[in-house]
């Protein structure tokens, strides 16, 4: 193989990585984009999420039905936060909500494992796993299952860029997050506007299960993953759809270059820092990451 075809195998497998950790990061989004609160939950929505589905599954559910009645349940636990969590806690820090949200982080991981148990559940939803092999002499090896990862989550990303930025539900969802008491006070109702967000993010998390649990099998440590998404959250921004998916890229290809090619000088295992010191490096000089909105405060 050719350096230069073995490069651009490293580089998009890095990519199709970093799309996998976008579609977590995108969950992390709504709910900051929504309530001005870093969501601590959402790892463990992505498992609980996964958790059902394969459990339908398990039951001899079609996968059809499997995945209705899990976004049902995403919702019904939406509706569940909203209720006996949020709604108490309307105009209050935002550390006192985002302590909220580690416990339900801490109450919704401990659910899971009460109702499906602790054991990893293998998941095939259908998604080929097969190789392309491209390139004048077929240098260069394309899985078709990091592709299809890829097309979903650039889709999740185009739906929802458009239904923040032209849906009227989008708007009050913006308005929301600037400010809940002037959004109550010209009429946008906060209670369903949060129902609504949680939904949707508790829909993004299903599908990000579904696509890491078809590639690892739904696992506890699924919820680990949330911890990838934050490196990509400061680069792209804790408010933008998009940078979350430039964010991914970003890091997805980053840090597989960085462990080939500066790997082998600095004794290896820089994949599993490289997003971190990357993500420290913005904090000192764009904290608000590349397409996050620069907040300025009169004191």
């Amino acid at each position: 193989m050719s350096e230069f075809w073995f490069f651009l195998e490293v580089l998009l497998s890095g990519m199709f990585a970093g799309t996998m950790y976008s579609l977590v990061a995108l969950g992390f989004v709504l709910i900051f984009k929504a309530s001005g609160v870093f969501n601590f939950a959402q790892g463990t929505m992505v498992l609980f999420a996964a958790l059902c589905f394969v459990g339908f599954l398990e039951m001899g559910w079609p996968i059809a039905v499997a995945a209705i009645v899990s976004v049902a349940v995403m919702i019904a636990w939406a509706v569940a936060v909203e209720r006996l969590v949020l709604r108490h806690l309307v105009n209050q820090a935002p550390i006192i909500l985002f302590m909220a949200t580690i416990g339900i982080a801490f109450f919704l991981e401990g659910f899971g494992e009460f109702i499906w148990g602790g054991d990893v559940h293998p998941l095939n939803v259908g998604i080929p796993n097969d190789a392309w092999f491209v390139g004048p002499e077929g240098e260069m090896m394309i899985q078709q299952f990091d592709l299809a990862a890829a097309v979903i989550a650039g889709l999740l990303v185009t739906v929802l860029a458009l239904f923040f930025h032209y849906t009227r539900i989008g708007r009050a969802l913006r308005a929301v997050a600037d400010d809940h008491q002037a959004a109550l006070s010209v009429g946008i109702p906060l209670n369903q506007i949060w129902v609504i967000v949680w939904s949707v993010a508790g829909f993004v998390a299903l599908v990000a299960g579904i696509i890491w649990g078809s590639r690892l099998g739904v696992q506890f440590s699924l919820s680990i993953i949330a911890l990838k998404a934050l490196p990509v959250l400061i680069l792209g921004g804790f408010t933008s759809v998009p940078g979350a998916i430039v964010g991914g890229l970003i890091i997805g290809a980053g840090e597989k270059l960085s462990e080939i090619y500066i790997g082998p000088f600095l004794g290896g295992a820089i994949e599993e820092w490289f997003a971190y010191v990357l993500a420290m490096f913005f904090l000192l000089f764009r904290p608000q990451g590349l397409f996050g909105e620069r907040i300025i405060e009169r004191v």
